[in-house]
């Protein structure tokens, strides 16, 4: 929990007030008020032994007793009588009420509480809202019903042409991203799904190696097929696939082990490296321990009252580890460092291995490339990486979220998983990022914006049908869909700075007169042990392996699949603390620390709707708003320096936003601030402004929520 604000030293029991006064032992002092979680500690601590005999005292008192009489004068405290908003009685809103309830607390996703009083509200209108809110939380719907598709017949038109965001919607996206990364000498991108002729699951263009045919990536539906994901710069390659499913019948279990066996002879031949395949499924929680820690974790922050904050303040470690939600998080983590270890220090390629290939996968695939290539930490490139992993990837985003309310065994927040990991090394190394946790907080809450297609898919082919469909062709055509990444749609450019980091250490750019030297490599790189390179022979590895390899990927639970002689059992520990030994290198490879504490709450999420979580005018913001006030002023030094120079003023300069009187701001600003008359956020939407012309309700001050009486 976020530390207390100092307060004034109290007297406790037994404590001399003055070396060389008379002293008396004095009953224990209540907590003061507003002291938190400090003053019941203090006082819990004082009281301890209270049941034990009195000790006789072993001094004398020199205060007479008239002078003990004496009362000071007390100010009158004032107790304003408020209406009572907390009731230990809480029922599930469901449709069928024999009562329609008095209060109404509504959680939201994004860990908001609100709370209506209905008391004086109309039976007619307690049903008509009680009505809504189940039809519209709880209710099944069908996807043509949600409100992204009210809201595509009327999008705006006017986006944000200076998107740099690659969608991997088209085959030179593939073939950029291959040239990119120097994988265009092993790996071809390949449209053998086009009219999803393959698989409705795969992507229309996806990239393996070279030596696949096209009857093979036709023949199971795509299951088997090795895809490619990302090249590291010594040529090692992340791949993925899906794995065929475990009950087969014995004859088709054979032509599936006689596919897999000369596909992996075709692969296991030069200029392939080595290859280590991971089944996720069996060395990484499972989704349902994953959407089951998550549920218990986000109860520690669904607070609406203040007693049940203090009350679990007490035991808050305790609960939190409970939960295992921070344990997943450092497993995968963990696993993300075995995998970078393989293609940095091993030279091996990497094979992930998962049913779908569209969860575990899309998680340590992403952590990886995020660990080891620079590009993707600039927010251009995480968001490319977001889109060729995950929706592009086919991640099951519509039942993973759960939007239509129709199987909540499909639900899991896998997404929010990756999120969450990302934001350990963002907090970690903060000058390697471009972008902010608060970039990662609003990315967090636009998964459940229901304005975007990005994060209501299935997969490609479930929007590509849905939104070509003759059913849902409006008037003026086509449904328009926008992408979470136009963030002016969301935000104004003030706010839009927010997400920006000010300190992010860019990349120099490389001299030109040096582009044909050799390949520069950084100085971890450099510094890190470098395993044996494997003669020839070696690379028959697989002809001896290949029926064992066959045998755990058609169900069975599958380990190390290289395990040489000459490789330490610790190399992971190895390879590790050798990393952290040497200095970083913000452009190259980023290694998380994960033991013990390292692993953090993410309390800008968690804890910003929390307002006895805050700290007025403390915390990351304050020496934030110094860095920026800095920025301002070395910007206007520029500017002035141009003027001096007569050249022109660079118009493509980020703002930098204001944070005067940081004073006043709260620890978990832009989403909540000093004053707490409101819940709406301090990140100003151009959707609100467009709405407060056009509504007159929205104005009313009804429609806020004030925590600090609710939470008081």
């Amino acid at each position: 929990m976020p530390p207390p604000a100092l307060l004034p030293q109290l007297p406790l029991p037994g404590r001399r007030l003055a070396e060389e006064e008379p002293w008396e032992v004095v009953p224990p002092l209540p907590p003061p008020a507003g002291a938190g979680s400090w003053g019941r500690r203090e006082a819990a601590g004082a009281m301890l032994g209270s049941g034990a005999k009195a000790a006789k005292p072993s001094f004398v008192s020199y205060v007479s007793p008239e002078e003990i009489h004496i009362k000071e004068p007390i100010e009158k405290e004032v107790n304003p009588r408020l209406l009572p908003v907390y009731d230990e009685k809480k029922k599930l809103l469901t449709g069928q009420l024999r009562k329609y309830p008095e209060k109404l607390i509504i959680y939201c996703k994004d860990l908001r509480v609100f709370h209506f009083c209905l008391r004086y509200t109309k039976e007619e209108e307690v049903k008509r809202i009680v009505s809504g809110i189940v039809h519209h939380s709880q209710t099944p719907k069908l996807l043509k019903r949600l409100f992204l598709f009210s809201y595509a017949s009327a999008a705006p038109n006017n986006t944000d042409g200076r998107n740099q965001t690659v969608m991997f919607d088209a085959l030179e996206d593939w073939r950029d991203e291959l040239e990119r990364t120097k994988g265009n000498v092993k790996y071809k991108a390949v449209a053998t799904n086009e009219g999803y002729r393959v698989s409705e699951k795969l992507p229309l263009y996806f990239v393996v190696p070279i030596c696949v045919s096209e009857e093979s990536i036709l023949k199971f539906q795509g299951r088997g097929i090795p895809i490619w994901c990302w090249s590291c710069h010594n040529g090692a390659a992340l791949l993925k696939m899906s794995a065929f499913p475990k009950e087969q019948d014995d004859s088709t279990s054979q032509t599936q082990k006689a596919f897999l066996d000369g596909i992996y002879k075709t692969i296991s031949k030069p200029p392939y490296e080595l290859l280590k395949t991971d089944d996720l499924s069996s060395s990484l929680p499972s989704l349902q321990d994953i959407q089951t820690a998550y549920t218990r974790f986000k109860q520690l922050f669904l607070i609406d009252n203040s007693t049940d904050f203090w009350d679990t303040d007490v035991k808050w470690f305790s609960l939190l580890e409970s939960t295992n939600w921070l344990e997943i998080i450092r497993r995968f983590l963990k696993k993300a460092i075995e995998v970078a270890e393989c293609l940095e220090r091993q030279h091996t390629n990497v094979l992930l291995v998962e049913e779908s290939a569209t969860d575990l996968c899309c998680v340590i695939s992403s952590l990886v490339q995020v660990m080891m290539d620079s590009y993707s930490r600039t927010k251009s490139g995480f968001q490319s990486l977001i889109q060729k992993e995950w929706v592009i990837g086919g991640h099951g985003f519509l039942d993973r979220c759960n939007h239509l309310h129709k199987n909540d065994k499909e639900e899991a927040p896998v997404f929010l998983l990756l999120l969450n990991c990302v934001w350990q090394l963002v907090q970690q190394y903060p000058p390697a990022f471009e972008f902010t946790e608060t970039y990662l907080t609003v990315l967090s809450d636009s998964l459940y914006v229901p304005i975007f297609s990005t994060f209501f898919f299935n997969s490609q082919h479930q929007k590509d049908t849905t939104t070509t469909g003759e059913s849902l062709k409006t008037q003026s055509g086509p449904f328009k869909f926008l992408t979470v990444w136009d963030w002016s749609v969301q935000f104004e450019p003030k706010a839009q700075a927010l997400l920006n980091n000010p300190l992010y250490a860019e990349k120099p750019k490389p001299d030109k007169s040096q582009r044909k030297t050799a390949r520069f490599k950084h100085q971890r790189q450099l510094s890190l042990p470098l395993t044996q390179t494997k003669c020839s022979p070696k690379r028959g590895f697989f002809r001896e392996e290949t029926d064992h390899l066959i045998k755990n990927i058609l169900g069975k639970r599958i380990g190390k699949f290289i395990n040489s002689s000459d490789e330490p059992h610790n190399s992971f520990r190895e390879f590790y603390d050798s990393w952290h030994s040497k200095p970083v290198d913000y452009h190259g490879l980023l290694l998380p620390r994960i033991d013990g504490p390292e692993i953090k709450v993410w309390a800008q999420r968690y804890l910003r709707w929390i307002p006895e979580a805050q700290l007025h005018g403390g915390g990351a913001i304050a020496t934030a708003a110094k860095i920026l006030d800095l920025m301002e002023e070395v910007q206007s030094l520029q500017v002035k320096m141009d003027e001096e120079h007569s050249q022109a003023i660079s118009q493509d300069r980020q703002a930098v936003p204001m944070l005067r009187n940081s004073a006043r701001l709260s620890s978990l600003f832009p989403f909540a601030l000093l004053q707490r008359q409101s819940v709406k956020p301090a990140l100003p939407t151009s959707t609100w402004n467009d709405l407060e012309d056009e509504d007159d309700l929205v104005k009313r001050d009804d429609e806020f929520v004030d925590l600090s009486g609710d939470m008081s």
